[in-house]
């Protein structure tokens, strides 16, 4: 298939800034939703092309393809796009703040510790009756007796 060279520029220009591309798998639209150009065709095309030659790792799910650039790959974009090597994809680059973490177990409010918290016991199998964990009888049905019959 023939891709225009300034589709195929800005194709491997956004993949290698950005590290991943997603592709839908359907050659109807008129253009890729994050990239100005080319058709979804030509994208799809493309991807297909660089996996062939080992430069794109491609997963399959829910009709898009999720495109990972691999370390050939980012070599060959570098050759392609005449960049220089301190340029790294996005998904390369070390980030120097750590994300926001999970709660510590006494910031948490009660409710969320997992100890019934505010419940009195309820729903946690807290012992006396219901179907939680230990307690109760059961129902009705093929089990042991409950022996008090």
């Amino acid at each position: 298939m023939f891709i225009p060279k300034e589709n195929r520029i800005a194709v491997y220009s956004y993949l290698f800034q950005e590290g991943v591309l997603v592709v839908k798998k359907d050659p109807k639209p008129a253009t890729h939703p994050h990239i100005e150009g080319p058709t979804n065709l030509e994208v799809l095309m493309l991807m297909k092309s660089l996996q062939s030659r080992g430069f794109v790792r491609i997963t399959f799910s829910w009709q898009y393809n999720y495109c990972y650039l691999t370390d050939e790959g980012i070599e060959y974009l570098r050759s392609y796009l005449a960049l220089p090597a301190e340029i790294v994809p996005a998904t390369h680059k070390k980030v120097s703040v750590r994300p926001e973490g999970r709660d510590r177990e006494e910031d948490r409010p009660a409710y969320d510790r997992g100890d019934g918290g505010g419940r009195g016991g309820f729903g946690r199998g807290g012992g006396r009756g219901g179907f939680g964990r230990g307690g109760g009888r059961g129902g009705f049905g093929r089990g042991r007796g409950g022996g008090d019959m």
